[in-house]
């Protein structure tokens, strides 16, 4: 009943390392013959967090600096902002960042001595080893498969994140996974 009223609003988070060899796909060439791609800027890395809504699958996406209980609980304090005077019920995999001491700290204040049902922030966590569990998987996956079909268009690491940022705001998500929720 929360749910539909738009006082609890679940979150399916998950974070992604984009890669800049992750605009890389697949080229035809001869059978038998190797194909040399010269990638240039391997290392460059971008981590995002990505929550969806599960009531209107809207998705809400945000650069970071890495996956770490500090970045988490910032990614955390901006979903707030977004849902002002609402409960926020996140549900995400068991990464140690998701249980560690920042992410407990962040929870015992939002929720400042309030019985369980009255919490401003919960979290729950999928199964262990099951990111099949979480939809915001399937919007990563589309994501990638965009930027790779755009191979020819983002030429630096900043046109790429420039893209996948822009295609993943503009994502209604359509997973089958959402009615299992």
């Amino acid at each position: 009943d929360e749910i539909e009223r738009g006082e609890l609003i679940v979150l399916l988070e998950d974070e992604c390392h984009l890669l800049w060899g992750d605009v890389c796909g697949m080229v035809w060439g001869k059978r038998n013959t190797p194909l040399v791609v010269p990638l240039t800027n391997v290392r460059q890395r971008q981590t995002y967090y990505g929550a969806l809504n599960l009531l209107t699958h809207e998705f809400h996406l945000r650069e970071s600096g890495g996956g770490n209980g500090k970045t988490t609980v910032a990614y955390m304090e901006w979903c707030q902002t977004l849902y002002p005077d609402k409960k926020l019920l996140f549900l995400w995999d068991g990464a140690s960042y998701h249980r560690g001491a920042d992410l407990q700290e962040f929870l015992t204040r939002a929720n400042a001595g309030l019985p369980e049902a009255d919490w401003t922030v919960t979290c729950m966590v999928f199964a262990p080893h099951a990111p099949e569990q979480n939809p915001t998987e399937d919007v990563w996956l589309k994501g990638k498969q965009y930027l790779r079909k755009q191979f020819a268009i983002n030429k630096t690491f900043a046109q790429v994140k420039r893209c996948f940022s822009e295609f993943l705001t503009s994502l209604r998500c359509t997973s089958a996974k959402l009615r299992w929720y």
